[in-house]
């Protein structure tokens, strides 16, 4: 359970920095999901940082589209996309509007609303794995595309809201490349941008990318 002082919200400004600052210091702060049955409130472990024009593996890299036109604006909002035509994954934009910068929300400890998760989660082995990967994150809290361009720092009960949490200390941080995501630059280099919290079990596996295989 969190408590009274770690449900204070995270203010706006607290997003509106450098993506690479704000993506170490999410780990330890909660998110809510507030749904009719209850709320969800899930301890970040792990996040990864993506630099949006700067960086070829954004999806804000080529510019605006219908689908991330959200990572545009504020800071302090949800970016949701689908994936592989099966799955959802979210990200937290950072940085002045018109950066395009965001967090993507990789892995987490449920701390409330245990039950809900698990009915969402049924397939998770134990409650280490309901939220241990972006899209088991996004499922756990039942997060689709509905929710995207959530404001996180709105006051008042919202969808989805961002709290101030234990921060982890600098010390347990570790970082790494990003999980998927090839070579930038066609270089072969691939930036350390994964952060996460040492130790933890609901932290995600590394896997490298894999070029997908052309049909014959």
């Amino acid at each position: 359970m969190i408590t009274p002082p770690d449900r204070t919200p995270l203010p706006r400004e607290f997003f509106d920095r450098p993506v690479l600052r704000v993506a170490p210091d999410l780990l330890g702060r909660v998110l809510v999901r507030t749904t009719p049955d209850g709320p969800i409130a899930l301890r970040l472990t792990e996040v990864e940082a993506y630099d949006g024009p700067n960086d070829p593996g954004s999806h804000a890299y080529r510019g605006r589209t219908a689908r991330n036109g959200v990572m545009f604006g504020p800071p302090g909002h949800v970016y949701v996309y689908f994936t592989y035509g099966m799955w959802h994954c979210m990200n937290l934009v950072c940085g002045p509007e018109g950066t395009a910068s965001g967090i993507l929300l990789r892995a987490g400890e449920v701390v409330e609303g245990v039950e809900q998760a698990r009915k969402r989660r049924f397939s998770a082995r134990d409650d280490k794995e309901l939220a241990k990967g972006p899209a088991r994150l996004a499922t756990a809290l039942e997060v689709d595309r509905t929710l995207d361009g959530t404001d996180a720092c709105a006051p008042g009960d919202t969808p989805l809201r961002m709290l101030t949490g234990t921060p982890v200390a600098p010390d347990q941080v570790r970082n790494g490349p990003r999980t998927g995501v090839s070579g930038e630059g066609g270089n072969g280099d691939v930036h350390p941008w994964r952060f996460w919290v040492a130790g933890d079990p609901t932290v995600s596996p590394y896997r490298p990318h894999v070029p997908r295989r052309r049909s014959s």
